[in-house]
């Protein structure tokens, strides 16, 4: 590939990073929807206890399907560019500040999205059992709080845009610098040329 196309990114990596994330907001949404509810029975033959009957456990598979998609995606993007920090040098100037601000802010929006989703999967999964009756006057099943996966879908969409910019100006950064070594090597082999001349 040319620099001219190095300028632009690969189409595939922005297309799998978006596909990625698309499917990790997802199941997020999923997850929100199907978050476990609970309500209290009497224990049979036991005046003084109670117990929480749950419904469906899948939200917290969701929250896990949503985490590991967004992890493949940022490592994917992370895999390709090498984080940054091993792989080709980036041109210094606009770009390459650009690069290093939408770096930062990606690896942020993706640490709180993965946080909310693990919380909330995990709290999903909590399931409170018995309680008796004689603290039992406030007790209600303990669930997973509304709106834990709904601000992780939000960071997870902060997470998939921020990726696209910081993929973009990368390549032109490290297509600039490819450029400027170009340039430069020319101009040391016409140094070279016009001195046997």
């Amino acid at each position: 590939m040319g620099v001219l196309g190095e300028g632009k990114g690969s189409t595939l990596v922005h297309i799998l990073v978006v596909i990625l994330s698309l499917v990790a907001f997802g199941f997020s949404i999923a997850a929100e929807r199907r978050r476990s509810t609970g309500h209290m029975m009497p224990v049979p033959d036991q005046s003084n206890a109670t117990y929480c009957v749950y419904s469906s456990d899948v939200a917290t598979g969701y929250g896990v399907g949503a985490f590991l998609f967004l992890l493949s995606s940022e490592s994917l993007l992370m895999g390709v560019t090498k984080c940054m920090c091993f792989g080709r040098p980036l041109a210094p100037g606009g770009n390459r500040a650009w690069t290093i601000i939408y770096f930062m802010s990606s690896w942020a929006a993706f640490l709180v999205a993965e946080a909310c989703l693990i919380a909330g999967a995990t709290k999903n999964a909590y399931h409170t059992k018995y309680r008796s009756m004689i603290y039992a006057q406030n007790f209600t099943c303990e669930t997973l709080r509304k709106g834990v996966f709904i601000a992780a879908a939000v960071f997870v969409v902060a997470t998939m845009i921020l990726n696209v910019y910081y993929y973009m100006y990368f390549t032109k950064a490290t297509a600039a610098q490819g450029a400027r070594k170009a340039n430069r090597a020319s101009s040391t082999v016409g140094m070279t040329g016009a001195g046997y001349a």
